[in-house]
């Protein structure tokens, strides 16, 4: 099951595009009409209807050997109903405690159930409707009223045969939206869609609730080879003459890299394009990517939180030389084609890598397996070990530079990466080639001169496409034009993520003034880069389109919406919702749209801090101050809170007010050098010219180049009467930026003081 938390990442659902799949007799489906234009230029958005899925007894008629395989499988077991053969948890009066929260498992005649704390803290008893997976773990879906269904936080190791907490360490109230009870582990938004065949969430804004349907309980056949509705009926009809018509997705004769893109739908994080799955046009039709960010991904690019594969795998050369998931994984029992090195030698030459003189450890030992030194891995959900699949050597010499793990240390714990560093360049020399992380990680790390090294990885096709992509991504850490310059190109690439990237952080800044370059881009073939470019042209006034692109625009429109539709039940598309409103002028429908969001998560609060700020430029200081408070009483130790409440108070003439909230901010975050600056304006404001000296020279020792410290060095140090202080630090000012007028005129006041 997919469970994110959303305070720092926001997923989006998928439509599927529906390829004409006419049997040998011609008939057509009444669910592919599309006129010429769309098929040149847009995927179908229409709905398969359910009765065309006919389920796994009708496949295996003809496939039986296909069918014992997926028997039994992560996909058939993805989601039962909860019965004497599907549960595989002890429910015999069971009681389990975690943080404070006692959960009793039990029984009424075929009834399972469950008595825990529920969304108002108090203990209830809970129905078990489904079964949701199968190994290593089990968990168990409740439903709510509105048509809600929920997954318990406590789940079945079904190896270790006990309950446990997927989240030990932890602490969830029950107000919040990571508690099982709430938006973190709801079955209709955050699994349904992967777990079921032919999904329609059917989620309802004005009530909150959900209808949602499905063909089929479970990962079936059809949920990969698409509805079999027309090939069986060709089937039956020419019997042993049929050979097959093209009309099943994902077969031995699809690509590799379009087969990796099929089994992506569920396999990564993603944000979600359409509304429905219907298997035509492409991944990037319905989803779009996560891309490598701090928080989801160490900075060289292997995994930290959830990525489930494609992220990982995208990145490596395994991919980029057409290996595919088939090629190491049956793809109807879904297990590994073979055990040990067997595996990776179908292609890699044992008597080269399979030695002692490659991997220099001891034949046939743990040490000597490919793949953990090559695909080390982390523990998700308390006890499901998921090996990194970027396939990558391991570099000791970046964890000693960004902290980042390798396979050396993993294994030697009694080891530190620069033992590993030394053994690694002794027994291979240093890397003889560049990998894409020696240039994204310093620029993901915002380090000095990282943004040149951006520029060479999103300008080089040899490197995966996912990382240009997230070295574009990133590029707004570097105030630099040449930025804005490079993202305009990008806009022409060839590839799709490294378009979408572009026209990401395009669409945070005034993209009027680029309304030429993002319109070509709502005729691009992919629909989520149509999306958002529909939404970095979100301020231009529709009546302002130019005539070649009016009609494309109205169709993109309606694909934009749907777009906000299908993650209207997430905090992150209701800010992208309110985000749009901003960009064409309408405030308050902005507001409304942050106040939505945080119905949905209460404790959002990087939602509620933009949500203040916009109560702020609304003239409503009471709700903005109240929104900072709040925040303040939920993250106590979140610094910028403090800064960011510190300037509203200082706007409002509040200057003691704003000088304790600027003290806390520097407490909380004392390397930042904005909140020195401000307090040693407040302080100046307050006439404690000797606090504003001090707060300067503090913030100033942080950061010597710093041109707003240097600034408000100089500024006190004017005003103190240290003249011939203030004179070296408007000299150094002068020196740093010779064009700044401002700097030289201040300098020259400063000489002309006797």
């Amino acid at each position: 099951m997919k469970i994110f938390k959303e305070r720092h990442f926001f997923r989006l659902v998928i439509v599927l595009l529906l390829v004409s799949m006419a049997s040998c007799n011609k008939k057509k489906n009444s669910y592919t009409a599309v006129s010429e234009l769309d098929k040149k230029t847009f995927a179908s958005t229409q709905l398969i209807p359910d009765d065309h899925f006919l389920g796994d007894a009708s496949c295996k008629t003809c496939h039986a050997k296909e069918h014992d395989y997926w028997q039994g499988s992560h996909h058939d077991k993805a989601m039962q109903v909860a019965t004497d053969s599907t549960v595989l948890g002890n429910f015999n009066g069971i009681e389990y405690k975690s943080q404070g929260v006692k959960s009793r498992f039990y029984k009424e005649g075929s009834a399972y159930f469950v008595n825990t704390e529920g969304p108002d803290g108090k203990y209830h008893d809970y129905k078990i409707e489904y079964t949701f997976g199968v190994t290593p773990l089990q968990q168990y879906i409740v439903k709510f009223p509105n048509g809600r269904f929920q997954c318990l936080r406590t789940a079945w190791d079904t190896k270790k045969h006990k309950w446990f907490d997927l989240y030990p360490d932890f602490k969830v109230v029950h107000s919040e939206w990571l508690h099982w009870s709430r938006g973190g582990l709801n079955w209709n938004n955050m699994c349904a869609d992967c777990h079921s065949t032919n999904v329609r969430k059917n989620y309802d804004e004005a009530t909150h609730g959900y209808d949602t349907k499905y063909a089929l309980i479970n990962v079936n056949c059809e949920a990969c080879h698409g509805p079999g509705k027309d090939h069986v009926e060709a089937a039956r009809s020419l019997g042993k003459d049929y050979k097959g018509n093209g009309d099943l997705k994902m077969t031995s004769q699809t690509k590799p890299k379009a087969l990796v893109d099929a089994c992506a739908r569920c396999h990564m994080r993603r944000e979600q394009i359409s509304e429905y799955y219907n298997f035509e046009g492409s991944m990037l039709d319905h989803y779009f990517p996560q891309l490598i960010v701090e928080n989801v991904y160490y900075p060289d690019g292997q995994i930290l939180d959830e990525d489930y594969v494609y992220g990982s795998f995208v990145q490596s050369k395994m991919y980029h030389n057409d290996v595919t998931c088939t090629n190491c994984h049956d793809p109807h029992s879904l297990k590994l084609k073979f055990e040990g090195n067997k595996l990776c030698a179908q292609c890699h030459v044992p008597e080269t890598y399979d030695t002692p003189k490659h991997h220099f450890h001891p034949t046939g030992t743990e040490s000597s397996k490919c793949i953990n030194c090559h695909m080390a891995g982390r523990y998700y959900m308390g006890n499901d070990f998921r090996r990194d699949h970027s396939f990558r050597i391991p570099r000791p010499d970046q964890s000693l530079k960004y902290d980042t793990p390798n396979a050396c240390v993993q294994c030697h714990k009694d080891k530190d990466n620069q033992w590993a560093w030394e053994a690694y360049v002794k027994l291979y020399g240093k890397p003889k080639h560049k990998h894409f992380s020696d240039l994204l990680a310093p620029g993901l790390r915002g380090e000095a001169g990282g943004l040149n090294h951006l520029l060479e990885l999103a300008k080089d096709t040899i490197y995966p496409e996912i990382a240009r992509a997230s070295a574009v991504n990133v590029m707004t850490n570097y105030a630099d034009p040449q930025v804005i310059d490079n993202l305009l190109h990008f806009l022409k690439d060839e590839s799709p993520l490294v378009r979408g990237a572009s026209l990401d952080v395009l669409g945070e800044i005034n993209a009027a003034d680029y309304v030429n370059y993002l319109l070509p881009l709502l005729e691009d073939e992919k629909r989520s880069v149509r999306v958002k470019a529909f939404f970095a042209l979100g301020s231009l006034d529709e009546a302002l389109i130019p005539e070649p692109y009016k009609a494309v625009y109205k169709k993109v429109k309606k694909e934009f919406e749907t777009n906000l539709k299908v993650t209207s039940d997430f905090v992150g598309g209701k800010v992208k919702q309110g985000n749009y409103y901003l960009k064409q002028g309408k405030l308050l429908d902005a507001i409304a749209s942050y106040e939505a969001a945080l119905e949905i998560d209460n404790t959002n609060n990087i939602a509620r801090t933009n949500l203040a700020n916009l109560y702020y430029r609304n003239g409503d200081f009471a709700n903005a101050e109240q929104a900072f408070k709040t925040i303040i009483t939920q993250e106590p130790e979140y610094g910028q809170t403090y800064y960011s409440y510190g300037l509203l108070l200082a706007e409002l003439n509040r200057v003691e007010d704003a000088i304790v909230q600027m003290e806390l901010a520097i407490k909380y975050m004392p390397d930042n050098i904005r909140p020195y600056y401000n307090l040693s304006l407040l302080y100046d404001k307050a006439n404690q010219l000797n606090k504003a000296e001090s707060t300067a020279l503090k913030g100033f020792k942080k950061s010597p180049q710093d041109e707003s410290m240097l600034y408000i060095l100089a500024y006190i140090y004017s005003k103190n009467n240290e003249v011939e202080k203030a004179k070296n630090i408007a000299k150094r000012l002068v020196d740093l930026y010779p064009n700044n007028s401002n700097y030289r005129a201040f300098y020259n006041q400063l000489n002309a003081v006797q």
